[in-house]
């Protein structure tokens, strides 16, 4: 029995004060690495780099320092840090293949939110899906549609595809297109489009609407009303002239022609 007391006092003796470092150097570790991260955030908040930005930027040092922490802790307790520091270096590195698509996703949402081709509730049409930012993760973008649909983005895909940013701007130019006949008076038609444009407060008064001869097309010359509207009020003031046109040059006796194909028979035997 005393020979296992003997061993006992001498492995405490021994490593007794090596744990209690380990141990301490855990807490006041820790605690260093938080105050760092917090002192990192501040400042990182003060020169405006976005929040998500800031959140994940945080956490990563964090982490990173909480690593190294650790690795002085066994140091500190005679384990071969060498070999601690070869084994996480494999294991990151198999992490990062087994990954490599989430991690090309987390790298393409550092992009978005450094180079902020678009920001959260702005008006965007990324990859062939239209909607309004709603949030800006680290791995996916989340758009919300007009239909109040929710789509989720890959941060990867949509970087690397068109991305189409309305709110960049104040003022957005729509461009409707209105066909009258070849038989109609133009320029009445020109006015009428003018007045229901200056009618509606949703038209800004500068820059200036405005309407065009687009097109003298097959069955019809195409006029294209062209007001500006704030992002906003796009879907409405698209709908709402598209009807007030309709019962407009109704009123007026403007007609709004639809294709047609005159057919000629002639008599085979004749």
């Amino acid at each position: 029995m005393s020979k296992y007391v003997e061993t006992i006092q001498t492995l405490a003796a021994n490593y007794g004060l090596r744990l209690l470092g380990a141990i301490a150097i855990l807490l006041i570790g820790r605690w260093l690495a938080q105050k760092l991260v917090d002192a990192s955030k501040k400042l990182m908040a003060k020169a405006q780099i976005d929040e998500t930005l800031v959140s994940f930027l945080g956490n990563v040092l964090y982490y990173l320092l909480l690593v190294v922490v650790i690795i002085a802790a066994l140091g500190n307790l005679g384990i071969a840090t060498t070999s601690v520091v070869a084994v996480l270096g494999a294991a990151t590195l198999a992490i990062g293949l087994a990954l490599q698509d989430s991690l090309g996703n987390l790298a393409a949402g550092v992009m978005v939110i450094l180079l902020r081709p678009y920001r959260a509730g702005d008006f965007v049409i990324i990859g062939g899906e239209t909607g309004f930012v709603r949030d800006i993760q680290i791995f996916h973008t989340t758009l919300t549609t007009p239909n109040n649909e929710t789509i989720f983005i890959p941060n990867q895909d949509a970087l690397s595809s068109n991305i189409t940013n309305y709110s960049k701007e104040e003022l957005v130019r729509l461009e409707l297109l209105f066909g009258i006949g070849y038989e109609d008076d133009l320029l009445k038609a020109k006015r009428l489009l003018q007045e229901l444009m200056a009618a509606d407060e949703r038209v800004a008064a500068e820059p200036a609407p405005s309407v065009i001869v687009g097109e003298l097309a097959d069955s019809s010359v195409n006029l294209v009303a062209r007001p500006y509207v704030h992002v906003s009020d796009m879907p409405a003031v698209t709908a709402d002239m598209t009807e007030q046109v309709k019962l407009r040059f109704d009123a007026e006796g403007i007609s709004i022609p639809f294709p047609q194909r005159d057919v000629h028979l002639f008599n085979a035997s004749g």
